[in-house]
């Protein structure tokens, strides 16, 4: 057996890099999806557009959790998070949650407002007020489009006068 791990060191090596790197993927995903010192919330909202799990979750700008499930509840037809967020963050019972862009060309994030209630949101509450993700194409589209359409309906009431 030693003879034969002399003679293939470079595989064996190599073997174990990628033990490795796996390990540490492993370990990343378990982190990322809401393993260690977190607590998981739901929030459901009406338009979820470009968010996933995985989606980070931030409170003043700060990385503060991450979506880690999402799924339709078929009675309201609304989207429902569950957002894993870190333990050290406890946020009020009347806080609220809204989907931002990152800009035109940027994903999306979720990002948490902190309320004013003296009690504090546990495992498994839900945030009500949540404010769905804005169409930005849609909106870019109704400007153009309003632009263009109020010079050329008031050209016509001008010329008649």
């Amino acid at each position: 057996m030693a003879s034969l791990l002399r003679e293939h060191v470079t595989e064996a090596l190599t073997g174990l890099i990628v033990v490795a790197v796996a390990a540490a993927f492993l370990f990343f995903a378990w982190d990322r999806q809401g393993g260690g010192d977190r607590y998981a919330v739901t929030a459901r909202f009406p338009n979820v557009s470009g968010v996933n799990v995985g989606t980070d979750v931030k409170l003043s700008g700060m990385k503060v959790g991450a979506v880690t499930a999402q799924t339709l509840d078929p009675a309201t037809y609304q989207a429902v998070l569950t957002l894993s967020l870190d333990r050290a963050i406890a946020l009020p019972l009347d806080s609220s949650a809204a989907i931002t862009s990152d800009g035109l060309l940027g994903g999306a994030h979720i990002v948490l407002v902190p309320g004013a209630e003296s009690e504090m949101l546990k495992a498994g509450d839900e945030i009500s007020d949540t404010q769905g993700a804005t169409d930005l194409m849609g909106l870019i589209g109704s400007f153009i489009n309003r632009g263009g359409g109020d010079e050329k309906a008031a050209a016509p009431a001008d010329a008649a006068q």
